[in-house]
């Protein structure tokens, strides 16, 4: 059981402030457990996290914007501290990261969601190899951030654009490699829309060259689409009793996989 009373400390974020967490006593009431709640509200919890993040602060993958990442997402006085206004420049997988990371901070504050201080100490951001420990699933190669909700139970991966909705997660795969050879963004899902007669695929990431923002692309430049979605977020409570290193996606910084494997890491019969 979580411990009461510890709540992640956001700290240097003037967006919060001026926008505070909806108050969602009612719904929780009515909720006996988790799996009552309505699946729409955890992908409205992480749309609303977006609009917490900074806007632009430029793109970069270097140790500059590691670090920020690492400033952003501290351990402080026993209990995280989350300041998305440090992590500029940003990448990809950190802006997703953060948004995960603020919209489970936002809904344990409404009381819908009660991680305790082990499980979000697993969370925090401490430049962990890829594949090693909550942080290294997610930014690792591949299906990271799929992998990781399928050994939690914290949600549900899927491939059809058509199952997709508002505020799913979503590694894009601009080639067809999967892990060393890929190239990937980690996006969070915002919808699809045709544009003179071509279907086009809208995200919000931390983009090349601006940095955090909403972006458009071409449905044909797409060629894979991995969907997670957050579903049964205390089930995060298991991280701290996850293997240390998930060894294959620690393979993909050296090597590729087959869809097959790509699939069955998780949890899909065929990609």
């Amino acid at each position: 059981m979580a411990a009461a009373g510890v709540w992640p400390l956001f700290a240097g974020c003037s967006a919060l402030a001026r926008k505070p967490a909806e108050n969602k006593g009612e719904k929780a009431a009515k909720a006996e457990t988790e799996k009552q709640l309505p699946e729409p509200a955890w992908n409205e919890a992480i749309i609303e996290a977006i609009g917490s993040m900074p806007m632009g602060g430029g793109y970069g993958t270097g140790v500059d914007a590691r670090d920020a990442l690492m400033a952003a997402v501290a351990w402080e006085e026993g209990k995280p501290a989350l300041r998305p206004a440090k992590a500029i420049p940003s990448f990809c997988s950190g802006g997703t990261y953060l948004v995960f990371l603020v919209a489970l901070a936002r809904e344990q504050r409404a009381g819908r969601v009660s991680l305790s201080p082990e499980a979000w100490r697993a969370l925090m951001v401490e430049g962990q190899a890829d594949g090693v420990g909550v942080w290294g699933r997610w930014n690792a190669n591949g299906p990271g951030t799929g992998r990781l909700f399928e050994e939690t139970g914290a949600g549900r991966n899927f491939t059809e654009l058509k199952e997709a909705r508002r505020g799913d997660f979503l590694k894009i795969f601009w080639n067809d490699s999967i892990g060393a050879t890929e190239r990937g963004h980690s996006v969070v899902f915002l919808g699809v829309e045709k544009e003179k007669g071509e279907e086009m695929v809208s995200f919000w990431s931390s983009n090349q060259p601006g940095g955090y923002g909403s972006k458009q692309v071409p449905r044909s430049k797409i060629k894979r689409m991995l969907f997670s979605r957050l579903e049964y977020p205390g089930r995060l409570e298991e991280v701290p009793r996850l293997p240390a290193k998930d060894a294959f996606l620690a393979s993909l910084e050296e090597k590729s996989a087959s869809p097959a494997e790509a699939a069955k890491a998780v949890g899909l019969k065929r990609w």
